[in-house]
């Protein structure tokens, strides 16, 4: 038999061992106070800012890399002007901007510089218009490249410019979406009625890597929104897939019709896939808190 001194040390080992293996404090139903699923919120709340931060760096090589294709896209155009070869240089005009539209969010944002590159007659006056618009009506409505050689090299110096200045720009996950949504709303505002390519009426090449230049910034922050809402995700997906659905048939060769073509309805057809890919895209913003 054990000795009384015996049983009492078993007991208080008992005691001591059974105490470091207690359960978290219950609630009256016997459920734990720490809520697993609070614990769960918290992790996806961290993984979806950390895909943030991911998401806005991933955008920022895009940007670099598009920069770098304009400068390389603007100068063949421009040493066609220099060259006085008009329909080379109207044959580079459209591919040359698709860089520039495709991240012109970020790439507008840079004071001087954006009426420098992309105003548009009027938008400045008259002695300062320089660009690519102002050697796009020359080429369109003289049908020549006189008088444009300054107006080539100061473009081409420009974009080299903002080569340079988007190196260092720092991005946050709330510039993709809110760029991105402005950038469609004024597609479907004032770019949809052939404003913005007057002379040369390539507006569907302008507008088509506006849409594409968006949807590179929704594939970056999509990982963190299929986390907080997938089914908003699948929706903007399937917008995407609309609009682009709604541009197929204008497409001729490897390039697009001249936008004169399209009738009032299809171009309202446009806008109307392109409102409603806004309207949702808007809707990432929100459920991400960017």
């Amino acid at each position: 038999m054990y000795s009384r001194t015996v049983l009492i040390l078993l007991s208080v080992s008992a005691l001591f061992v059974a105490g470091c293996g207690t359960a978290p404090p219950a609630d009256e139903g016997g459920n734990t106070t720490t809520s697993q699923q609070e614990l769960t919120q918290e992790t996806t709340v961290a993984e979806s800012e950390a895909s943030l931060e991911d998401a806005a760096q991933r955008y920022h090589e895009y940007v670099i890399e598009q920069s770098d294709l304009l400068v390389e896209d603007t100068e063949r155009f421009t040493d066609a002007v220099i060259a006085g070869d008009v329909e080379r240089a109207k044959e580079l005009y459209a591919p040359a901007r698709l860089p520039w539209e495709r991240i012109e969010p970020v790439a507008g944002s840079f004071g001087d510089l954006d009426p420098m590159i992309d105003a548009r007659e009027g938008d400045v006056p008259e002695d300062e218009w320089t660009g690519f618009h102002r050697i796009e009506q020359a080429l369109w409505e003289e049908n020549t490249t006189e008088g444009q050689e300054k107006y080539a090299r100061q473009l081409l110096e420009d974009v080299k410019t903002l080569r340079e200045e988007v190196e260092g720009i720092e991005l946050k996950p709330a510039d993709l979406v809110t760029g991105s949504v402005e950038l469609l709303n004024e597609v479907s505002a004032t770019k949809i009625t052939g404003e913005e390519e007057r002379y040369s009426h390539t507006d569907l090449y302008a507008i088509n890597a506006n849409v594409e230049g968006s949807e590179v910034a929704f594939e970056a922050i999509e990982p963190a929104l299929e986390q907080q809402d997938p089914d908003l995700a699948s929706e903007i997906e399937e917008r995407f897939e609309a609009v682009y659905g709604a541009f197929e048939p204008y497409h001729q060769g490897e390039g697009w019709v001249n936008y004169t073509e399209l009738n009032e309805s299809e171009r309202r057809e446009l806008s109307q896939k392109i409102d409603a890919l806004a309207e949702e895209l808007s809707q990432s913003g929100k459920v991400l808190g960017a």
